[in-house]
C-alpha cells in the first residue's frame, strides 16, 4: 500500500517536472520570437531610413544636374539625358520595397557612379567657361586693336584725302595775260562787230611742275552780253564738275610744265555778235583756270 502511494507521488513529481520544462521551453521560445521580431522590425526601420536617405541623395544629384548649364548645345543635351536618368531612378527607388537590401545596395553603387559622372561634367563646364572667358577677353582685345587700326586707317585716309586735295590744288593750272580781240578777214584787230570775222582769245599758262604734262585740250566759253554762249554746235561739250557743258572753241596743246602761250580762235557767224561786255572762261584738266571780260563796240 505504501509502495503504490510512493509510486503515485513520483508520477506526480515527474508530471510537474515535465510541465515546468514545457513551460520553460514555451517561455524561452516566446522570448526568442519577441527578440527576433523586434530585431527584424528594427532592421526594416533601418532599411526604410536607408531608402529615404538614398532617395534624398538622388534628388540632390538631380538638383546638381539642374544647376549645370553650358554654352555647348551638345553638352547641354548630355546633361539633360543624365538628369532624366536620375529622375527615372528616383521614381524606381520610391516604388522599391524597403526590405530589398540587394536592390538598395545596387542603387547605392549606381549613385556613386552617377556622382563621378556629375563631377566630370562640372570639370568640363568649368574648363569650357574658362576657355570662353579667355576667348571673350581675346575678343575684347582684338576689337580694341581693330578699332585702333580702323582709327589709324581713317586718319591715314583723311591725311591722304587732304594731301590729294593739296596736290590737286597745287597741280591745277593757272593763267595770266588773258586777253581777247576781234579780227577781220585779214587777221587785223578790230572792235567793230560788223567787221569781226573771228575772235582771238590768248593767255599764258603759268609754270607748274606738279601739273600733269602731255597733250592737253584747252576750252573757252565766250558769253555774250545777253547771257548766250557763242558756239558752233550743240554737240560741242566737255566734262566739268561731273556734268557736260558747252564750249565755244577748243585747242589741244602739249604742255610740259613750263610757261606756255596759247591762243584759241572762234569764227563768228554774221549777225552773231552784239555790242557790250563779253565774259570768257578758260578750262583745262576739268577745272576753270581763268576768267576775264572784254568789250566789243
Amino acid at each position: 500500500m505504501q509502495t503504490n502511494e510512493q509510486h503515485n507521488t513520483n508520477s506526480h513529481r515527474n508530471w510537474y517536472i515535465a510541465l515546468g520544462a514545457a513551460i520553460l521551453i514555451i517561455v524561452t521560445l516566446g522570448i526568442l520570437y519577441y527578440l527576433q521580431n523586434r530585431e527584424m522590425t528594427q532592421v526594416v526601420e533601418e532599411m526604410k531610413v536607408e531608402k529615404e536617405i538614398l532617395t534624398e541623395e538622388y534628388q540632390e544629384l538631380a538638383m546638381g544636374y539642374d544647376s549645370l548649364e553650358s554654352t555647348s548645345d551638345t553638352l547641354n543635351t548630355m546633361l539633360e539625358q543624365e538628369r532624366q536618368k536620375v529622375e527615372h531612378l528616383i521614381e524606381e527607388i520610391k516604388t522599391l520595397k524597403a526590405t530589398n537590401a540587394a536592390k538598395i545596395r545596387e542603387y547605392r553603387k549606381e549613385l556613386s557612379t552617377l556622382r563621378g559622372i556629375l563631377k566630370s561634367y562640372v570639370v568640363q563646364i568649368d574648363s569650357l567657361n574658362r576657355i570662353n572667358e579667355e576667348l571673350k577677353k581675346e575678343n575684347v582685345e582684338y576689337q580694341q586693336r581693330y578699332n585702333q587700326i580702323e582709327h589709324s586707317y581713317n586718319q591715314l585716309e583723311e591725311e591722304k584725302s587732304e594731301l590729294e586735295g593739296k596736290v590737286e590744288i597745287a597741280s591745277r593750272l593757272e593763267t595770266e595775260n588773258m586777253r581777247a580781240e576781234g579780227l577781220n578777214s585779214r587777221g587785223r584787230s578790230t572792235r567793230r562787230i560788223n567787221r569781226i570775222d573771228k575772235i582771238e582769245v590768248c593767255f599764258t599758262v603759268k609754270k607748274n611742275l606738279t601739273a600733269p604734262v602731255g597733250m592737253k585740250p584747252f576750252y573757252i566759253r565766250i558769253e555774250r552780253p545777253d547771257g548766250q554762249i557763242l558756239l558752233k554746235s550743240r554737240d560741242n561739250k566737255f566734262e566739268f564738275e561731273n556734268s557736260e557743258i558747252h564750249y565755244t572753241a577748243m585747242r589741244e596743246v602739249e604742255y610740259g610744265g613750263e610757261a606756255l602761250d596759247v591762243c584759241i580762235y572762234y569764227e563768228v557767224d554774221m549777225g552773231e555778235l552784239m555790242e557790250g561786255n563779253y565774259t570768257t572762261d578758260i578750262f583745262a584738266d576739268g577745272a576753270n583756270i581763268g576768267r576775264f571780260t572784254f568789250e566789243l563796240r
